[in-house]
């Protein structure tokens, strides 16, 4: 299976939101918007992202929209950020498509942020070279509940 990054087009948003409303994909990132269902929030929030200075990458497996990923946030204080559909977990996708995005975005140090539950974005965060570096709690909109949850971080 072949894993390409490239900019977001404006027809993979409906992609994106359908795949951020499954139920169980929504449960396992725990830290998502507070009404994943509301499309003018989604429209509105996209809209903003990609005017910002944040890196945003559609995840293509063998041509098809699979997911995206993103670096944003403030110089020294840098998150990734990703979203596979539900349909193409296990597959490999997220780990071939961050390592893809760190090449991209050589500055470091990255951080990234996990429900301490998420066994597997932290193992894909891990196999591209973050280690952890701190335990946190936060609320989680997708549990109606503050939760446990790891920050790793990309060094050098």
């Amino acid at each position: 299976m072949q894993i390409t990054l490239r900019e977001v087009h404006d027809s993979d948003l409906p992609v994106f939101f359908r795949q951020m409303n499954d139920p169980e994909a929504l449960h396992m990132a725990a830290f998502t918007s507070k009404d994943p269902a509301d499309r003018d929030a989604f429209d509105a929030h996209w809209k903003r992202i990609r005017a910002s200075d944040a890196v945003h990458r559609t995840i293509l497996a063998d041509g098809d929209v699979v997911g995206s990923a993103s670096v944003y946030g403030e110089p020294a204080e840098r998150e990734v950020t990703y979203w596979i559909d539900r349909a193409y977990w296990g597959r490999g996708i997220a780990t071939a498509a961050l390592r893809e995005l760190v090449t991209q975005v050589p500055e470091r140090p990255l951080y990234a942020r996990a429900a301490a539950d998420n066994a597997g974005s932290r193992r894909v965060l891990e196999k591209c070279g973050f280690r952890l570096s701190a335990h946190a709690r936060g609320y989680a909109n997708a549990r109606g509940e503050e939760i446990d949850e790891v920050v790793l971080t990309l060094d050098g």
